[in-house]
C-alpha cells in the first residue's frame, strides 16, 4: 500500500527520534501486557474463565466490530475491485470471536469426532496451552499465561504497524513513501495485520481460522503484488530500485537489486530508500 512521487526520507534526525520513541512506546505497552499475563494470579485467572465463559454474544459483536473497524480504516484498498480480501479477513474475525466468546465449535468437534475431552471452560479454549499441559510441559494456567503473553505482544505490535503505516501514507498525501516503516518493507500495514492474525491463532486456535489463515496470507500477498503493478509505469527506475532493495513483507529478506538498475540509478544521482 503505497503511492506517490517522493523517494527521499523526511524528518531527518527529528524523524529518527520520533520513530525511536514510537518503537519504545509500543515495546513498553507490549511488555507490560506480557508481564501482566505472566505474573497474573492463577486462581483469579481460573475463576475469571469458568464454564460460564461462552454464550457472550455481546462480546462477539463488540470484538468483531472493533477489529473490523481497524481493518477497514487501515487496510482498505483505494480501489473497490480490490476489496475482496476484506471478505476473507471478515470471515476470519467472525469465526474467531464466535468461538472465543460464543460457541466453542472446535472443542465440540474435537470431543465428538476424536474423543478428546477438553472441558468447556475459557482456559480450555487456549488449545496450545492445553497441548503444553497434556505434554506435561506446563500446567494449564501457566500455559495460558504464556500463550496470552506471546499473542498479546504480536497483536499490539501488529496494530501499531497498521496504524503507523497508515499514518505515513496519509502524511505523504499520494507520494511514494520509502522512509520509516517503508524503509524495511514495502507493505508494513499488511505485515501488521498478519502479525495480528498470527497472534490470535496462537491465542485461540480454531479449525475455521486454521483453514482461513493460509488463504489470508495468499490473499494479502496477491493484493500487495497487484497494487504494485501500476507503479513501474508511474515511477520508472526509481520504483525499480526501491522494489529491488526492499522486501515485500518480511524485514531482512530483501530481493537483491540487479546491478545494472542500481548502478544506473546511482550514476544518475538518484536516491533509494535511506
Amino acid at each position: 500500500m503505497n503511492g506517490g512521487t517522493r523517494l527521499t526520507p523526511t524528518g531527518g534526525g527529528l524523524g529518527l527520534i520520533a520513530w525511536a520513541v514510537f518503537a519504545l512506546m509500543v515495546l513498553l505497552v507490549a511488555g507490560s501486557i506480557a508481564y501482566a499475563y505472566l505474573c497474573a494470579n492463577q486462581a483469579g485467572q481460573e475463576t475469571g474463565m469458568s464454564e460460564h465463559w461462552y454464550g457472550n454474544w455481546g462480546a462477539v459483536a463488540f470484538a468483531v466490530v472493533f477489529f473490523s473497524a481497524f481493518v477497514l480504516a487501515f487496510l482498505r484498498s483505494p480501489r473497490r475491485r480490490q476489496w475482496r480480501h476484506l471478505g476473507v479477513a471478515e470471515a476470519y474475525l467472525v469465526a474467531l470471536f464466535t468461538e472465543m466468546f460464543g460457541l466453542p465449535l472446535t472443542i465440540y468437534l474435537l470431543g465428538s469426532v476424536l474423543g478428546v475431552n477438553l472441558g468447556f471452560g475459557g482456559l480450555e479454549g487456549h488449545l496450545w496451552a492445553v497441548l503444553l499441559d497434556r505434554l506435561g510441559l506446563l500446567p494449564l494456567s501457566r500455559g495460558v499465561a504464556l500463550v496470552m503473553a506471546v499473542s498479546s505482544v504480536l497483536i499490539v505490535i501488529g496494530l501499531a504497524l497498521m496504524s503507523a503505516g497508515w499514518w505515513q501514507i496519509w502524511r505523504a498525501r499520494g507520494e511514494l513513501v520509502t522512509w520509516g516503516l517503508y524503509r524495511w518493507v514495502r507493505h508494513p500495514q499488511y505485515l501488521g495485520f498478519l502479525l495480528v492474525i498470527i497472534g490470535f491463532l496462537i491465542q485461540w486456535p480454531t479449525l475455521p481460522t486454521l483453514i482461513l489463515f493460509p488463504i489470508l496470507i495468499l490473499a494479502y500477498v496477491h493484493l500487495a503484488r497487484r497494487e504494485e503493478r501500476e507503479l513501474p509505469a508511474r515511477f520508472g527506475e526509481r520504483w525499480e530500485v526501491y522494489q529491488a532493495r526492499t522486501p515485500l513483507l518480511l524485514p531482512g529478506w530483501p530481493k537483491r537489486a540487479t546491478r545494472s538498475v542500481v548502478h544506473r540509478q546511482e550514476g544518475e544521482g538518484g536516491v533509494g530508500p535511506a
